[in-house]
């Protein structure tokens, strides 16, 4: 072989192997708007890419979505926030372990002027009452995320079915947290919202947090591996170490960390 031939065959190795080896080093994680919109992932993934040498790319989406991204093998990691649809999820065998990473609550929005009277209610059923009760108007985010079917389960405590008002006063626009505050915001009306959203958000017009506190309202979020004997094509080794690094005392301390005006967004409680 000559010298040349050597120099060609190495550089074309390289060249194919190149994008592989980059490759490796990078994941894919479906997870929730409200990780992403509230800015959660734009302060902690540069800190773990710093620390492990591993790049994540985030679809984020609902948690319904996020899931089925998982299923169809199409993400390494899920990090998701409905623990009945992550438990499925984990008995299907899409995943094998499923772990708590942190929790923040949901909250009511609406606008101050309060129409449904429900400012300092801190039973979140009788407050989803009144707004039935005066018909006010009520978004949402009608996407089946986490935040999706907490609310859905809401009404159901509180002993309404909003689909038999769809198109009235209870409008689903099948979008994202920050487009249903967004349209809060523009008419004014009443959204169950994870306080991590809300507190990131700027364009608030005229609405508050008016109701909150109520132990229904506990917002849980759990991170998984995709199942490689499910779906061979899971970067398992990168995937995990990303899991571990969250529920680590360094991830949590990252997650501790991320505050706006001073005021924390989300509580680490992974189990040590």
């Amino acid at each position: 072989m000559t010298l040349l031939f050597r120099h060609l065959v190495i550089a074309a190795v390289l060249l194919f192997a190149g994008p592989a080896l980059a490759q490796s080093y990078s994941i894919i994680v479906a997870s929730t708007t409200s990780t992403e919109q509230s800015g959660l992932f734009g302060y902690l993934l540069p800190r773990f890419s710093q620390a492990a040498g591993i790049n994540v790319k985030v679809v984020a989406v609902g948690t319904g979505q996020a899931l089925d991204i998982g299923r169809r093998g199409d993400a390494d990691v899920v990090f998701v926030h409905d623990r009945a649809a992550e438990e499925k999820f984990l008995a299907e065998g899409f995943a094998t372990r499923r772990y708590d990473v942190m929790y923040n609550d949901f909250v009511i929005v609406g606008p101050k002027a309060d129409p449904a009277r429900i400012a300092g209610d801190k039973d979140v059923a009788d407050a989803l009452r009144k707004i039935a009760a005066t018909k006010s108007t009520f978004i949402s985010r009608g996407d089946h995320s986490g935040t999706h079917e907490a609310e859905l389960r809401l009404w159901k405590e509180a002993g309404i079915d909003p689909a038999s008002a769809k198109g009235q006063w209870y409008r689903e626009i099948g979008q994202g947290m920050g487009p249903a505050l967004n349209m809060a915001a523009a008419s004014n009306a009443y959204v169950l919202s994870d306080r991590g959203t809300w507190l990131s958000f700027k364009n608030r017009g005229e609405l508050a947090v008016l109701t909150e506190g109520d132990k229904r309202l506990f917002n849980q979020y759990g991170v998984m591996l995709v199942n490689p004997a499910k779906h061979p094509t899971v970067k398992a080794a990168d995937g995990q170490a990303f899991i571990d690094w969250l529920v680590s005392q360094a991830g949590q301390s990252v997650i501790a960390g991320y505050k706006i005006g001073g005021e924390q967004l989300f509580f680490p409680n992974a189990a040590h």
